[in-house]
């Protein structure tokens, strides 16, 4: 008797493990299999969706397939909390916006991801089809929609993104907004030098950012940081065309949460309007930047390498005209040469209020027509070691 129930129980207990160990087999889908149509022409925003409620509402593991093709889309929403925190999307194909820029041009974003956890892009093209808008909005026509971010995050955590490339935005290329633990990894991010605020990756009030190993030439910045980013990482990326890594703009709001602990290194700029640059708006503000590191940078031609403009007003229109609240402190500027395309390779234009304090330049060289380069400093406190061209005019 005590045989069977011992036999019994062992059988009970091989049937949950089995059932155990089934349902945590990762699951499948192929958005063909679910109506998508890789011509390009047929909408397949409906597959596409269907395929994300399928992965989401799953307990197990689940890996979306795009297989080769191109997959029109108009804006989707990609909708969480999801039951299970491993979303693999895997791309092998081109996801296109539609060629009429205003279908999807006032929507704010193209592919948007919202409260989600654990979510892995892998691969794939997308293909913002923005220029016609670009167009659009050069001619001075005030009609223009505004634009969409190609692929957005909010509110979302452990976030991969891996071998991604993205064309011609609208708008934004990649924006991550309240989100923690991203990981970006060569990606290659792609739009004319004159497109407008087609910026490659912006992160803002976020935390735990790294992007690597990336090449990203656009109209605007190629990463900028917004306030409330801390402890990014940003590492080995090739920036051109484009207005360089930007810090800010801070101080647009009097209330504004500030960025600190962001490492810039090994980055080559090559032809941008910026090298590394911190800005701020003259107006009052509880903002700040601090504990900035920007390390072993190659400037190529770049007009302004070093910069940091606390009078930051674009076009000069509507120019509060006062003195920036945001206090920007103790950041150091190591390894950093190459050549500028103007005279002057260092500039830091800070508050009259809240002067830069902490800055450290060590073993910076760079030249303007094989001569150094010149140095232009307002209300900046800091100090030099090594070699340093142009010299100093930190105020010690």
């Amino acid at each position: 008797m005590e045989k069977a129930i011992n036999s019994l129980a062992l059988s009970v207990l091989l049937l949950i493990l089995f059932f155990s160990s089934s349902s945590a087999i990762a699951v499948n889908y192929n958005v063909l299999s679910l109506g998508a149509k890789p011509d390009g022409i047929t909408d397949s925003t409906r597959a596409f969706l269907a395929a994300w409620t399928k992965a989401c509402t799953s307990a197990a593991a689940t890996t979306i397939y795009v297989p080769p093709g191109r997959f029109l889309l108009r804006n989707v929403v990609f909708q969480g909390q999801c039951k299970n925190n491993d979303i693999s999307i895997r791309i092998d194909g081109t996801l296109v916006a539609p060629a009429d820029y205003h279908v999807i041009g006032n929507s704010g974003n193209w592919l948007f991801f919202e409260h989600v956890n654990g979510v892995s892009i892998y691969g794939g093209v997308l293909d913002g089809q923005g220029a016609g808008l670009w167009a659009c909005k050069k001619s001075g026509n005030k009609g223009c929609p505004s634009g969409a971010t190609t692929l957005g995050f909010s509110n979302s955590n452990n976030i991969v993104i891996n071998g991604l490339t993205s064309l011609n935005s609208q708008m934004f290329h990649i924006v991550f907004n309240r989100c923690h633990n991203v990981k970006v990894q060569g990606v290659r991010i792609s739009a004319s030098g004159n497109s407008p605020n087609t910026d490659g990756i912006h992160v803002q009030t976020s935390s735990d950012v790294t992007i690597l190993n990336s090449r990203i030439g656009t109209g605007d910045d190629c990463v900028s940081i917004g306030p409330g980013a801390t402890n990014l990482w940003i590492e080995n990326v090739a920036c051109g065309p484009g207005h360089g890594i930007s810090i800010g703009s801070l101080g647009k709001d009097l209330q504004e949460p500030g960025v600190q602990n962001v490492t810039v290194k090994g980055v080559t700029f090559t032809g941008t309007e910026n090298g590394v640059r911190i800005k701020s708006w003259g107006r009052p503000s509880t903002g700040f930047a601090r504990n900035i590191l920007f390390q072993h940078s190659l400037m190529i031609n770049v007009q302004n390498p070093i910069v940091i403009d606390q009078n930051y007003c674009p076009d000069n229109n509507s120019c509060p005209g006062q003195a920036s609240g945001v206090k920007i402190s103790d950041v150091t500027y190591e390894d950093i040469h190459g050549t500028s395309a103007t005279e002057v390779g260092i500039k830091f234009d800070c508050s009259s209020k809240n002067p830069c304090s902490g800055i450290s330049l060590e073993d910076v060289k760079l030249t303007y027509k094989n001569q150094p380069a010149e140095a232009s400093c307002s209300h900046a406190d800091g100090s030099a070691s090594g070699l340093v061209q142009p010299t100093s005019c930190l105020q010690l």
